[in-house]
């Protein structure tokens, strides 16, 4: 029988779905085929403490979904079964590395700066033309210096 001879063992409808399934399959074998090639050990030294917390917790996630879909397949409901809570565990700690990485990119306001931009997109040269000319007559007349006389 050719691979690409239909068996007629389930019907046609889900025969899109059972190609997506299998390529799904496929990719996540070629994944943990990468991970599991290189020793644990190597790949710890190689990321950071926040990028090791994202591969232990990829890699929890990861058993405990496919053992949600082993459950599944053997017809026991994976929601009343402990693994629903370790999911939800999982997810918890997820989003917390997720704002710790947000909070990492976000901007960083410099307040001196911000100051200085504001104080000269505000700046009104006739304002300051004014400020001077107050300054001035409020000044005693101390006229130019004189020089000496050139004989």
């Amino acid at each position: 029988m050719a691979a690409d001879d239909k068996i007629d063992d389930y019907p046609y409808e889900i025969d899109e779905q059972l190609k997506g399934f299998e390529l799904s399959v496929s990719t996540v074998k070629t994944m943990l085929n990468t991970l599991i090639a290189m020793p644990r050990n190597e790949l710890e030294q190689k990321l950071g403490p926040l990028d090791q917390a994202k591969l232990d917790l990829m890699s929890a996630y990861t058993l405990n979904s496919l053992f949600w879909m082993y459950l599944v397949t053997q017809g026991i409901n994976p929601r009343e079964h402990g693994v629903k809570q370790e999911l939800e565990r999982i997810r918890t700690y997820m989003s917390r590395v997720k704002d710790i990485t947000d909070k990492k990119k976000a901007a960083r306001v410099d307040k001196a700066a911000a100051g200085r931009f504001l104080r000269n997109a505000l700046f009104d040269p006739e304002e300051k033309a004014s400020k001077k000319k107050a300054a001035a007559s409020k000044a005693p007349n101390v006229g130019p210096a004189k020089r000496p006389k050139k004989s």
